[in-house]
């Protein structure tokens, strides 16, 4: 598989500007607050432009982990930001010398990985790094409900405002292979205000919640919970998430 810092929506400081405006937090957010109260130490795998990261250390250690150089750039710079230990790197690789009493990722990283053998070493990854009664949670959407069919350029055509550029246009065209189960999907933003447009490709893989329980065992991790979404529900073969609470085994 190529490197994740490949995407240009990420490795691109042109497009990691749009990443904010695009992406907003909501119910996830509010959940992995409320997880980490009893957490002294938190591991934010894939951290991307870190406002969850500089959220969470207002209160305790916080480390964020991100391969992509301009993610990090803008999380350095956002307020609280000197309160977080960055670290440019793979979360498939990464080995820190730490252990932490949560570890997540969230915003749907763990897709990023697109093979078997790079999802079981991001998973090895949470395990190096979780101490006797660290918990781990990451999510990943549900590939039985096909979110991606019937999406396209024109029907995903809305506006959002960016704090610099004004109001611009953005999208999202899709294609599936279903032979791998990997979706690749190009964003694109137009900046109303001088029709400058930004656009780049990227991939994520869709993974059944049966393949995910097996790797997770396999990676000496054990789910004490399987949720549906951020608002707690628990995981049923139609929800829109796939989301494992646990520790390790």
């Amino acid at each position: 598989m190529s490197e994740p810092t490949d995407d240009g929506l990420y490795r691109d400081p042109d497009l990691a500007q749009f990443y904010d405006a695009a992406n907003t937090w909501g119910v996830d957010f509010d959940y992995c607050m409320a997880l980490a109260t009893d957490a002294a130490s938190v591991l934010d795998l894939g951290c991307g432009t870190g406002e969850l990261a500089t959220a969470l250390a207002q209160n305790r250690a916080v480390t964020g982990v991100d391969p992509a150089a301009a993610m990090l750039d803008i999380a350095r710079k956002r307020p609280g930001g000197h309160e977080v230990t960055w670290v440019q790197a793979d979360a498939r690789s990464v080995r820190l010398d730490d252990r932490f009493d949560l570890v997540l990722l969230t915003g749907h990283v763990f897709q990023v990985f697109l093979t078997g053998k790079d999802q079981k070493a991001a998973l090895s990854t949470i395990a190096a790094h979780l101490k006797p009664n660290g918990r781990f949670i990451f999510d990943s959407r549900n590939p039985v409900l096909r979110t991606w069919e019937n999406r396209n350029r024109r029907n995903s055509l809305h506006q959002l405002d960016h704090p610099q550029l004004g109001r611009i246009e953005a999208w999202n065209e899709p294609s599936f292979d279903e032979t791998t189960s990997i979706l690749t999907y190009e964003n694109g933003y137009r900046v109303l205000d001088t029709g400058k447009v930004f656009s780049a490709s990227a991939q994520i893989r869709y993974t059944p919640q049966d393949e995910l329980a097996d790797m997770i065992e396999s990676a000496g991790l054990v789910v004490e919970k399987w949720l549906g979404g951020w608002e707690g529900n628990p995981y049923h073969p139609m929800a829109e998430e796939i989301i494992p609470f646990g520790r390790l085994a």
